[in-house]
């Protein structure tokens, strides 16, 4: 047999062990959503009061009121439930920018806070990191594996890693703005004519976060100031803000389309996501 005939087989070999690998991988991670996405769903809670009502509005921080004025109607159903699909970058490097494209797809539940966030990171053609990042009953979880089937990244309880997730929940629900009115269980204190901090408590977890609103009434940015950041095998609280843009109404609400979310590190903001809805459905209480 030709060194060439050689060659040949052993690259025919070799692309067939990675579609093997592929499409194994695939129904594996696929697998391991349901199960994940079950969980969220067990943990749900009945959610009260199931319409706004801006009576509740009364007291709160002046730019609280107006935000939730500009983005929600009176009588209009409580969110319980989001589906929501992204197109956007993610920051592989830890020390020198690694943008690399992702989609991704994403479940949450307003009521026990829970969420899946089930994206693709693609490193370069045919190789992709799967990532689940999640919060469910009080548990945090992040996860990636390379094609579905390599780890990369296990975290996984309560804790700091808890605390993180809880936060993600937290800052996103300018997609699902009923989830941060006062009869939700967020608390908000006044601070200036242009912001406000709110408190949200699950399980063992407590955090507060910081919301700026912008001239338009609604959510620019959001701010903690120690959130773990996964550096090498070690968690170092770190400043982290995200930031948002682009309110189009979607389900009868105003809600931003594009989102960056980054560490603030000693030396400048690091962004890590970069990212734009191209879906969202949402499910309503009844």
């Amino acid at each position: 047999m030709s060194m060439l005939k050689i060659v040949i087989i052993v690259g025919l070999l070799v692309v067939a062990a990675i579609v093997v690998a592929v499409v194994y991988g695939a129904r594996n991670w696929a697998d391991g959503t349901r199960e994940l996405r079950a969980r969220i769903e067990n943990a749900r809670m009945p959610i009260m009061p199931k319409v706004v009502n801006f009576r509740e509005l009364e007291g709160l921080p002046e730019p609280v009121q107006q935000y939730f004025r500009t983005v929600l109607k009176e009588g209009q159903p409580m969110v319980t439930g989001v589906r929501v699909r992204h197109q956007g970058t993610f920051n592989m490097g830890e020390t020198s920018d690694q943008w690399r494209p992702f989609t991704s797809d994403q479940l949450v539940i307003t009521r026990r806070p829970g969420f899946d966030w089930d994206g693709r990171v693609k490193m370069m053609p045919g190789l992709t990191v799967r990532v689940h990042d999640a919060y469910v009953a009080g548990e945090g979880i992040l996860y990636a594996a390379l094609l579905g089937l390599i780890p990369l990244v296990d975290l996984q309880g309560g804790g700091d890693v808890a605390e993180g997730e809880l936060m993600r929940f937290f800052a996103e629900a300018a997609w699902y703005p009923t989830a941060l009115l006062p009869s939700q269980g967020v608390r908000w204190k006044p601070i200036d004519a242009r912001s406000a901090r709110a408190m949200l408590t699950d399980g063992a977890v407590t955090l507060t976060m910081l919301f700026s609103f912008n001239d338009s009434g609604v959510i620019e940015t959001v701010r903690v100031e120690a959130r773990g950041r996964t550096v090498g095998k070690k968690v170092i609280p770190t400043p982290w803000h995200g930031r948002f843009w682009n309110y189009q109404e979607r389900g009868g609400m105003q809600v931003p389309l594009e989102g960056e979310v980054a560490w603030l590190l000693p030396e400048g903001a690091k962004p890590y996501w970069r990212g734009r809805i191209t879906e969202i459905q949402y499910e309503f209480a009844k």
